[in-house]
């Protein structure tokens, strides 16, 4: 996600209003192509849940919206708390991880519910934009501090308190803060490695995930205007937001090095941010940086096409 976000997270309080019908894809019990959001709900983040479930962060109020794949419908599940969200995931045990964005939380809700189970206070953050999970817990980005927040996950899902981890090694962030650096990261090897994108000048890293260690994923093209990453495989699916599309990258067994394969994009992207996966289908969501924070802007779920 951009940097003006962080702004608007400051200034805008978004009206919350019914989502128009859902655009069907061809064919008997196919799954909408385009899945309506609330007006002006100003969305970044997306995650997928139990069954068809996904859910959808706005990046100004903090409120997260729930709706079904299947039906294209939904409603607001958690509602306005003014503290920002981005990146969402969900673990095995149904409880959605939220970045805060430029609120300086992360926040762990019961994704059945919506009721808040854990807040974690980071007042040395920069701007909390992206999180992934792993069997020994959540990771999340910070674009403008160099490090990663680690909140672990114990014996029975305990959560427990959260760690700091530096990054070193071949990540350097500019001296500039309003630079915007690590975006969308993915865990791979078992979660002992970690992938992640930096938006600003389209490189991919791999990161260790207990020492903070990064090293560059050489690539012959670079992924610029980075944001989600969705790893399937050894095939890592990279958004770029203002680009429209959504690049997908094979990466060498040893995550050192990586091939641009393709681009994938449909009329309907505008300005995609995150993505995730669901019945064997991608779908991203629209957030239109750039275009006018209305109360009446729409914003959608966006199916990715498979060619």
């Amino acid at each position: 996600m951009r940097r003006i976000l962080a702004v608007a997270l400051l200034v805008l309080c978004a009206v919350v209003a019914a989502p128009a019908a859902a655009k069907h894809g061809h064919g008997k019990g196919a799954s909408p192509d385009v899945i309506a959001l609330p007006n002006g709900f100003q969305p970044e983040g997306i995650a997928s849940g139990r069954r068809h479930t996904f859910y959808v962060g706005s990046a100004a109020t903090g409120a997260i919206y729930r709706g079904d794949f299947r039906t294209g419908q939904g409603s607001v599940l958690v509602p306005p708390s003014g503290l920002g969200a981005t990146g969402l995931k969900v673990d095995r045990r149904n409880r959605l991880f939220v970045s805060g964005a430029g609120s300086k939380t992360i926040r762990v809700y019961d994704a059945g519910t919506g009721v808040l189970i854990h807040s974690y206070a980071v007042p040395d953050a920069g701007f909390i934009n992206d999180v992934t999970i792993t069997r020994r817990g959540a990771y999340f980005t910070d674009s403008a501090v160099k490090q990663l927040y680690f909140v672990p996950i114990g014996k029975g899902g305990a959560l427990g308190e959260l760690r700091r981890i530096p990054l070193t090694g071949d990540l350097s962030y500019d001296a500039d803060p309003n630079t915007f650096e690590l975006n969308g990261i993915e865990a791979a090897r078992g979660g002992k490695q970690l992938i992640a994108v930096q938006s600003r000048n389209g490189k991919l890293f791999r990161i260790d995930a207990a020492t903070g260690a990064t090293r560059e994923i050489t690539l012959g093209k670079p992924v610029t205007n980075g944001d989600g990453l969705w790893l399937q495989g050894r095939k890592l699916y990279v958004v770029r937001n203002q680009n429209n599309l959504v690049a997908v990258v094979r990466l060498r067994r040893n995550l050192a090095h990586g091939t641009y394969t393709r681009e994938l994009t449909r009329d309907e992207f505008a300005v995609p941010t995150t993505i995730t996966r669901s019945g064997g289908r991608y779908y991203v969501v629209n957030a239109k940086f750039g275009q006018p924070t209305t109360p009446d802007q729409t914003y959608q779920v966006v199916k990715v096409p498979k060619r």
